[in-house]
């Protein structure tokens, strides 16, 4: 049983999920219509997001089942905090490109 802070973890992290999916869905048919190199990169950065927001989510289900060990898991669910960094630097990159 996942404790309480455990739970809202999991929670953020499919709330990340659905929202990045959801914004990613909706840059690349923007990307297609305008075929905007910006909106692709846009795109690019909210698939990072959702990548991030998976791995936070599954983490306490792979936990479970025992489909990796702890330390290992750990170790992707802290370093996916990266994409994170990557999606911001795509963003800053989309609005300060001409």
């Amino acid at each position: 049983m996942a404790t309480l802070a455990q739970q809202l973890e999991q929670l953020a992290g499919l709330g990340i999920l659905v929202v990045a999916v959801a914004l990613l869905s909706l840059s690349l048919l923007a990307w297609r219509r305008e075929r905007d190199r910006r909106m692709l990169i846009v795109s690019v950065a909210y698939g990072l997001f959702a990548i991030h927001g998976f791995v936070v989510f599954a983490e306490y289900f792979v936990l479970e089942y025992g489909l990796l060990p702890f330390a290992q898991v750990e170790l992707i669910e802290h370093a996916s905090a990266f994409l994170v960094l990557f999606g911001l630097l795509a963003f800053f990159t989309a609005i300060s490109r001409e």
